[in-house]
C-alpha cells in the first residue's frame, strides 16, 4: 500500500527540515453503517458516495487530508459481508487490502442497533490486528440505547492486543467530535514524510470521481435489486474555452431487460438520474457540466472477471 514515492516539502534550501506526521487510516465496517459519511466529514469535502443503501462504496477511495506537519491518508472500504458473486469478493479484498498496512484502524458501528454477524465478521477481521483502533459509534443522533451498544460492539474485541479506544457521534452532524477525531488520529501518526502531494484530496482521477456521483444517483433512485446490478464509468472528459465540462458518461447493466427499466418511460428515469448527477458535479467543480449519459448492456458483468477489470474493479 506504502509503495508511493514520498517526499519532504521544505520553504528553501537552507531551511530545517519539517519534521512531518504521515500514516494510512482505514475505515471498516460492515454495509451501510455511515463509513463514507465519516469519510467525507473527516475531509471537510464530498470524497465518497453516500446513500441510503448498502454496499455503495464498492472500492477502496483515499482521502488525503493535510496540514502543514500531518497528512491523514483515509481509506474508506465497502462493506464487509458475505458475497453472492464476484463483485462481492472483490469488495470483500478490498476491505483487506486497505488492513493490509496501515498505522491505525476506525471500525464504525451503528448504534441503532445490537452487532449481528456482519459485525462479528469485521471484529474478527481486526481483531489481530496490531494497530490502534478506535470504534466509532455512528448515529448517535437517533440512537435509542448507545451507551449498551457500544458496549456490545467493545465485547466483539476482547483480548485484542493493539491499543483500543472508542467515541460516539453522528457522522452527520457533530462537527465538533468529527474534528476531535481527526485530530486524535492525526496525533498518533509516525514521524513519515508526506505520500501524496499537499492540495491532493484524493487519489481518484476526475473521471472516477464523476463516474462514482453517477452511480450514487442511480443507486438512490432505482428499485429493489436494480441498483447492484449497475455500474458507471465515464468514457470522455472535455473541457470547452467557455469553461463548460462536456463529460460522457455510460450506466452498465447486466441484462437486457434491466436496460429499459434504467431508461425509464420515455427516457424520464434516465432523464432523473442525469440531471441529479449533473447538479452535484455542477456544485463540485462550481461551472456549468453538459452530462450525457447512455446505457448499454454488458451480460453478467458481475461474474466476469475480465468485465470487473474493464470497469475498473481490480
Amino acid at each position: 500500500m506504502k509503495d508511493i514515492t514520498s517526499q519532504y516539502i521544505q520553504a528553501d534550501a537552507t531551511a530545517a527540515p519539517i519534521t512531518t506526521r504521515s500514516g494510512f487510516v482505514a475505515i471498516v465496517g460492515k454495509p451501510n453503517v455511515g463509513k463514507s459519511t465519516l469519510l467525507n466529514a473527516l475531509m471537510g469535502v464530498k470524497i465518497a458516495p453516500t446513500g441510503p443503501r448498502p454496499q455503495t462504496t464498492r472500492k477502496g477511495v483515499r482521502g488525503i487530508a493535510s496540514t502543514d506537519e500531518t497528512q491523514l491518508v483515509f481509506v474508506d472500504t465497502p462493506g464487509l459481508h458475505r458475497p453472492k458473486d464476484a463483485l462481492g469478493k472483490y469488495m470483500n479484498g478490498e476491505v483487506q487490502n486497505a488492513l493490509s498496512d496501515v498505522d491505525a484502524i476506525v471500525w464504525v458501528v451503528d448504534l441503532r442497533h445490537p452487532p449481528a454477524d456482519e459485525d462479528s465478521l469485521v471484529a474478527r477481521s481486526i481483531r489481530d490486528l496490531r494497530a490502534p483502533l478506535t470504534l466509532v459509534g455512528n448515529k448517535l443522533d437517533v440512537a435509542k440505547y448507545p451507551e449498551e451498544a457500544l458496549r456490545l460492539y467493545t465485547a466483539l474485541l476482547e483480548g485484542r492486543a493493539g491499543e483500543t479506544s472508542s467515541v460516539m457521534l453522528s457522522a452527520q452532524n457533530d462537527t465538533a467530535k468529527v474534528a476531535a477525531l481527526r485530530e486524535g488520529l492525526a496525533a498518533g501518526l509516525p514521524e513519515n514524510p508526506f505520500f501524496f502531494p499537499r492540495g491532493a484530496a484524493s487519489d481518484q482521477s476526475r473521471e472516477q470521481w464523476a463516474a462514482e456521483i453517477l452511480r450514487e444517483e442511480a443507486m438512490k433512485k432505482l428499485r429493489d435489486e436494480l441498483p447492484y446490478a449497475v455500474a458507471t464509468r465515464v468514457t470522455d472528459w472535455q473541457e470547452r474555452p467557455d469553461g463548460l465540462q462536456r463529460i460522457e458518461a455510460e450506466i452498465i447493466v447486466d441484462r437486457t431487460a434491466h436496460k429499459g427499466m434504467v431508461i425509464g418511460a420515455g427516457g424520464k428515469q434516465l432523464g432523473a438520474i442525469g440531471a441529479a448527477a449533473r447538479k452535484q458535479l455542477e456544485v463540485f467543480l462550481n461551472t456549468k457540466v453538459f452530462l450525457g449519459v447512455q446505457v448499454i448492456v454488458i451480460p453478467g458483468w458481475r461474474e466476469d472477471v475480465e468485465a470487473l477489470r474493464e470497469l475498473g474493479y481490480e
